[in-house]
């Protein structure tokens, strides 16, 4: 069995503020996962605007053509003023290791990655088989596919987080309530010992 989206789609995900990069991360399904990939030391707003930069600055967000990029020429792309990231060189790298991953796994069809997906559980190990993308990353990005965007699959439903993930956000004033919550589940962590 297959995702299926029978619940509609969102049209847009509201972790920007910017309507045209909310609109991009809900419809290109390797702009959300590069959004995740930047999701790191930036704020939400930060990353998931990237996908929109980073599409304006090559005229295109191909993961085929984005692997296939000169590291160096990825490299001052992302560097260029403003930054698409506060470490412009790591995230390059990332972003292009994502693309690479998808070109080779998924023929370059980052979508493939919860359509082809047999259960959650499945859907969980593709995601974790990703690059820059943990266990963290993972369970916000299947709350976002399930909440946000319709996919419906075997399992998934008893695999989504219990607290509040970027799945619960749908509006700019659930993204604060959002970060909040997500600053004392980090700190919540850390006082057990554990890695956020």
């Amino acid at each position: 069995m297959t995702a299926t989206a029978t619940r509609p789609a969102a049209d847009r995900l509201h972790f920007t503020g910017d309507s045209e990069a909310d609109r991009l991360i809900a419809s290109d399904p390797f702009a959300l996962l590069m959004g995740f990939a930047l999701d790191q030391q930036v704020t939400v707003q930060k990353a998931f605007s990237g996908p929109k930069e980073l599409r304006h600055r090559l005229g295109y967000l191909d993961p085929a053509r984005i692997a296939a990029t000169d590291p160096a020429e990825l490299d001052r792309i992302f560097r260029e003023r403003p930054a698409l990231h506060r470490f412009p060189g790591a995230m390059a790298r990332r972003v292009q290791a994502l693309a690479q991953a998808i070109t080779e796994q998924y023929a370059g069809d980052a979508g493939r990655v919860w359509r082809d997906a047999r259960d959650g559980a499945d859907l969980q190990s593709r995601l974790l088989s990703l690059p820059s993308i943990g266990e963290m990353k993972a369970n916000s990005i299947m709350a976002i596919l399930a909440k946000r965007l319709g996919v419906e699959l075997p399992g998934l439903a008893e695999l989504l987080p219990r607290h509040p993930t970027l799945g619960d956000v749908d509006s700019a004033e659930a993204l604060a309530s959002y970060q909040e919550g997500k600053r004392a589940h980090k700190a919540a962590l850390r006082a057990a010992g554990k890695r956020p």
